[in-house]
C-alpha cells in the first residue's frame, strides 16, 4: 500500500501540493515543497493543504476568504506564471489596494491541542516594496467570526528585487512561546493566506501558501500528554482557566493521555473536576471555597504539586475527600506536612455539616511548627447548672468568647468534660457529660487545646479512618479532635508523638463505636513526675469503643471512657516516673459505673484501672440506681516498681454514698511488683467521694490470679486455711485480707476439715459447724461443742444472684 501511495505521490508532485487522506500511522514521509509533514493528516485524515495556484484561482479570495467574498479568478491584477526560475509555476499579483489580501477559501480545521504553521515564499519583481505578513480569519461553529483574536503574523519588510523572502506564522489553541496567533478553543477553522501592506503598484510573485502541522514543535512526545495551554489556558494568575482545563481534561481522558499543567500560575474561579491523570509543572490559584477534584491521581503529592503550599494543598485535598473524587481514601504518599496552625477540617471542607460515607486519610506525617497559633486558650465565665437539665450550662456570661471543644473545669466537674455546642442567642452551652456535684451557679474555666486535625465543627462524621499517620505534636499541639457526633471511626497504625495536652479528644458522641488500634502514644511528659502530669492519650463519651494493641508511655491517663460496651485488649501502657515510692495515676478511667466492659491481655505498668461514676449527676444511690459492675478483667499483666505500699492495680471510686457492686470478674491475671518493697494488695476502694453498701454485693469473681510481691492475695470465692489450736465452740475467721474491695463475707460455700476435729481429750469429733456472718469481713464457725483442728473454708464476698 505504501508503494502505491509513493507512486501516486511522485506523479502528483509536479501538479500540486499533494495531501494524503485516510491513511493511518503513515510515518516517515517528509515535507517536500508543499508535501505535509504532519501527524494530524496521516493519523486523522485531515486536509490542511490548500490547492496549487495552477489548479485555479477560484479557491483564492482577495478579501477574507469567507463564502461569497471576491476571488482572483479572472482578476486583472492576478496571473499564473508558468515557469519562474525560483518557484516554477506560481502566482503573480499586482498590489492595487492597501492591503492587498490573499486568502484560501477552504476551511482549514483548527483542532484544540494542535498547532499549524502557515508559510509563504514570495519575491518583489518591480514597483514599490510592500511588507508582507501571514493573515487569517478565525471561524467558529456555524460560520461565525470569532472576534478579538490575533489574526496577523509577524511583518516581513522586503527591500531587494528578485530575492526570495519567507513569511510564516504559527496558529494554535495554546498561549505558548512561539505561537503567533493563540486562538484558544473557540475557533474550529480558519481562512489563511497573506497580506501585502504599505504600497500599491508592486508586482509580487508568490510560490504557494503552505500549511503544515507543527504540533511536534511543542509536544516532543506527541500524543503522550495533553497540555492545558493547548486548550486556551493563559496561566497569568488572573484569567479564569477552568474552561480550558476542563476541555483539555476531556481530550486527555478520551485519548487515555496524561493532562499536563505546564509552567504558569492558573486562576481557577470555580470548582474544577479533572478525570485524567494530572502532572503539574505550573501552580493553581483557587479560593478556599472552590474545589479541585482529581479523580485519577487523587493523592496529596499531586495536590502539593498543584498548589505549592503544603498546608493549603492538604486542606484542598481534604475538601475534595469529603466531596466526590471517585476515591474513598486520600493517600499522603509518606509526605511530612509542617503546619503553622491547626487544620480546621470543617472549615476546609466548607460545604458540609454531616458526612456518612467511609473515607480514609493514610500514610503521612503532620508536624507542628511552633508558634502562637498553637497556644492554649483559657476563658472564665459564670454559669448556672441544674441537675434537671444535665448537659446544659445556662446564663453563660460572655458566651461568644468560649470556643466549642473547650475543656470545662470547676467544682463538681469530672474529668474530660467538654463544650460540645453552644447557643449564643439562648446563652447556653451543651456539655459532653453531666456534672456530678456542681453548685447551681459558679465560675467555670474553659480551656481550648489546639489540634493538628480538628473536626469539631462538624455536627456528625461517620466511618472516618486515619491510618498510618504520625501526629508530630512535639509539646506544642494535640492530635485529633473528633466531631460532635458520628460512628465507627478507625484510628490505627498512627503515632502520636509528644502531644501537649491530648492525643485524641471526643467532645460528644463522635467516638461512638470507635476503634483505636495499633497506635503509639508517646508522652511529652516523660520526665515529669506523675503528680504534675496533665496529658491524656484519649477519651471517649459513647458506647462500643475498641481499644486494641496500643502502646502508651507516661501520660497522666491512657484513657478516660464513659459509656459501655468497650473492648480493651492487648494494650501496653505504663505511667511510672523516676521517683521511689512516688505518686501513681489511673491508666484507664471508666466513668460509667455499669460499664459493660472487658479488659483482656493488656500490660498495665505502674498504673491502675479505675471504675467510678464521676459523670453521674445522681451521686447518691437509691433503689433505681445501677450498680458498679459488668466489668471483666481477664488474662492481663499488671506490674509496678518502686511504688508505695498503698498502691493498687484495680480501684472502685464511688461518687455519692450507698452504691452497690454487681458483676465484676477478675480472673487469670498476673500481678507482679518489682523494685523496692512490696504492695499490700492489688485492689481497693477510694472512699474520698463516696461509699458502698457491701451488704448488697453480687456476682463478684476474683480468682485464678497469680501474685508476686503482694502481701494479701485477694480471692472470691476465698479459700482460707483456718487452724484452731485451743478448743472452742466458736471459731472466728477474719477474711478482710482475702475479700476484694473491702467487702463483707456474704456467704460460706464450704468448710472442709483437714484431718480430725478433736475435743479437749484429743478424741475425734464427727460434727458439722454452722457459719454465722457478722455483717463485716468476719465469719464465725459454730461447732456445738468445744473443738480444735484445721479446716479449709470457702467464703464469698457476694450474695447469690
Amino acid at each position: 500500500m505504501f508503494a502505491a501511495i509513493a507512486a501516486a505521490f511522485s506523479r502528483e508532485i509536479s501538479k500540486r501540493h499533494f495531501v494524503i487522506f485516510g491513511v493511518r500511522r503513515l510515518v516517515g514521509f517528509v515535507s517536500i515543497k508543499g508535501v505535509l509533514h504532519m501527524n494530524m493528516v496521516v493519523t486523522d485524515g485531515i486536509d490542511l493543504m490548500p490547492p496549487a495556484f495552477v489548479d485555479g484561482l477560484d479557491d483564492w479570495s482577495s478579501a477574507d476568504g469567507t463564502p461569497g467574498s471576491p476571488t482572483y479568478a479572472g482578476a486583472a491584477n492576478a496571473a499564473i506564471v508558468a515557469s519562474d526560475p525560483d518557484f516554477g509555476a506560481c502566482l503573480e499579483l499586482q498590489t492595487t489596494t492597501d492591503p492587498t489580501s490573499l486568502r484560501y477559501m477552504g476551511e482549514v480545521p483548527v483542532i484544540a491541542g494542535s498547532y499549524i504553521e502557515v508559510k509563504v515564499r514570495l519575491k518583489v519583481m518591480s514597483g514599490a516594496f510592500p511588507s508582507a505578513r501571514i493573515a487569517a480569519w478565525a471561524g467558529g461553529a456555524g460560520g461565525v467570526h470569532i472576534a478579538g483574536l490575533d489574526e496577523f503574523g509577524p511583518v516581513e519588510t522586503m527591500d531587494t528585487y528578485g530575492r526570495t523572502y519567507e513569511v510564516s506564522a504559527i496558529v494554535g489553541s495554546g498561549n505558548r512561546a512561539g505561537v503567533d496567533m493563540p486562538w484558544g478553543t473557540e475557533p474550529v477553522y480558519g481562512h489563511f493566506g497573506l497580506d501585502l501592506d504599505g504600497v500599491t503598484g508592486s508586482v509580487v510573485r508568490i510560490e504557494s501558501v503552505e500549511i503544515n502541522d507543527v504540533t511536534s514543535y511543542f509536544h516532543r512526545k506527541l500524543m503522550h500528554w495533553v497540555d492545558v495551554r493547548d486548550y486556551g489556558a493563559i496561566g497569568d494568575g488572573v484569567t479564569d482557566d477552568v474552561a480550558a482545563f476542563e476541555a483539555a481534561d476531556a481530550a486527555a481522558e478520551a485519548s487515555g493521555q496524561e493532562l499536563l499543567i505546564s509552567g504558569g500560575t492558573y486562576y481557577m474561579a470555580t470548582h474544577c473536576t479533572l478525570n485524567s491523570r494530572c502532572r503539574f509543572e505550573g501552580k493553581l490559584v483557587m479560593a478556599d471555597g472552590k474545589r479541585l477534584q482529581l479523580t485519577h491521581n487523587f493523592d496529596l503529592p499531586t495536590y502539593v504539586d498543584a498548589f505549592g503550599d503544603e498546608t493549603f494543598a492538604l486542606k484542598k485535598a481534604l475538601q475534595a475527600l469529603f466531596n466526590f473524587t471517585d476515591h474513598e481514601s486520600l493517600e499522603m504518599g509518606g509526605m511530612r506536612i509542617q503546619l503553622d496552625e491547626p487544620i480546621d477540617v470543617y472549615a476546609a471542607v466548607g460545604n458540609k455539616d454531616t458526612f456518612a460515607n467511609r473515607r480514609v486519610l493514610r500514610n503521612g506525617q503532620l508536624e507542628v511548627n511552633a508558634g502562637s497559633a498553637w497556644n492554649t486558650e483559657a476563658f472564665t465565665s459564670t454559669a448556672s447548672y441544674s441537675s434537671g437539665d444535665q448537659l446544659v450550662l445556662s446564663n453563660v456570661v460572655n458566651i461568644a468568647s468560649i470556643p466549642v471543644g473547650s475543656l470545662v473545669t470547676g467544682t463538681g466537674v469530672g474529668r474530660e468534660v467538654y463544650v460540645r455546642d453552644k447557643d449564643e442567642g439562648l446563652g447556653t452551652i451543651t456539655l459532653s457529660q453531666p456534672l456530678h456535684s456542681a453548685p447551681s451557679s459558679q465560675t467555670y474555666t474553659f480551656i481550648r487545646f489546639k489540634y493538628l486535625l480538628d473536626f469539631s465543627g462538624f455536627a456528625s462524621v461517620q466511618r472516618f479512618q486515619i491510618e498510618g499517620v504520625e501526629f508530630g505534636c512535639f509539646g506544642d499541639a494535640s492530635g485529633i479532635m473528633l466531631p460532635k457526633d458520628g460512628i465507627a471511626w478507625h484510628i490505627h497504625n498512627c503515632w502520636f508523638t509528644k502531644p501537649r495536652d491530648r492525643g485524641i479528644t471526643s467532645i460528644g458522641k463522635g467516638c461512638n463505636g470507635m476503634s483505636v488500634y495499633d497506635n503509639e502514644f508517646l508522652s511529652n511528659e516523660y520526665n515529669t513526675l506523675v503528680q504534675y502530669r496533665t496529658s491524656i492519650a484519649f477519651n471517649a463519651n459513647s458506647n462500643d469503643i475498641k481499644i486494641r494493641n496500643n502502646r502508651a508511655v507516661r501520660f497522666l491517663h491512657f484513657g478516660v471512657l464513659n459509656g459501655g460496651g468497650h473492648i480493651i485488649m492487648g494494650n501496653h501502657f505504663w505511667q511510672g516516673d523516676s521517683s521511689v515510692d512516688g505518686e501513681r495515676s489511673a491508666g484507664i478511667v471508666l466513668t460509667q459505673k455499669s460499664c459493660k466492659t472487658t479488659f483482656s491481655a493488656n500490660y498495665i505498668d505502674n498504673a491502675w484501672i479505675e471504675l467510678n461514676n464521676e459523670h453521674d449527676v445522681k451521686a447518691n444511690a437509691d433503689a433505681g440506681t445501677r450498680a458498679f459492675g459488668t466489668l471483666s478483667l481477664t488474662g492481663n499483666i499488671f506490674t509496678a516498681g518502686d511504688t508505695p505500699t498503698w498502691f493498687t492495680y484495680i480501684r472502685l471510686a464511688p461518687f455519692g454514698n450507698n452504691h452497690t457492686i454487681d458483676g465484676i470478674s477478675v480472673v487469670g491475671n498476673t500481678f507482679k511488683t518489682i523494685g523496692s518493697g512490696v504492695i499490700d494488695r492489688v485492689e481497693g476502694v477510694d472512699t474520698s467521694e463516696g461509699s458502698f453498701d457491701h451488704g448488697a454485693t453480687k456476682a463478684v469473681t476474683f480468682t485464678g490470679n497469680s501474685f508476686d510481691e503482694v502481701v494479701e492475695r485477694t480471692e472470691s470465692p476465698a479459700v482460707v486455711r483456718v487452724s484452731q489450736t485451743g478448743v472452742s465452740a466458736s471459731w472466728s475467721v477474719d477474711l478482710s485480707a482475702k475479700l476484694p474491695f473491702g467487702g463483707q463475707a456474704l456467704g460460706v460455700d464450704a468448710v472442709m476439715p483437714q484431718g480430725d476435729i478433736l475435743n479437749g481429750s484429743n478424741v475425734a469429733q464427727y460434727i458439722v459447724p454452722t457459719a454465722q456472718l457478722a455483717g463485716n469481713s468476719n465469719v464465725a464457725l459454730k461447732w456445738g461443742a468445744s473443738v480444735k483442728g484445721t479446716v479449709h473454708l470457702i467464703a464469698r464476698v457476694d450474695l447469690p444472684s
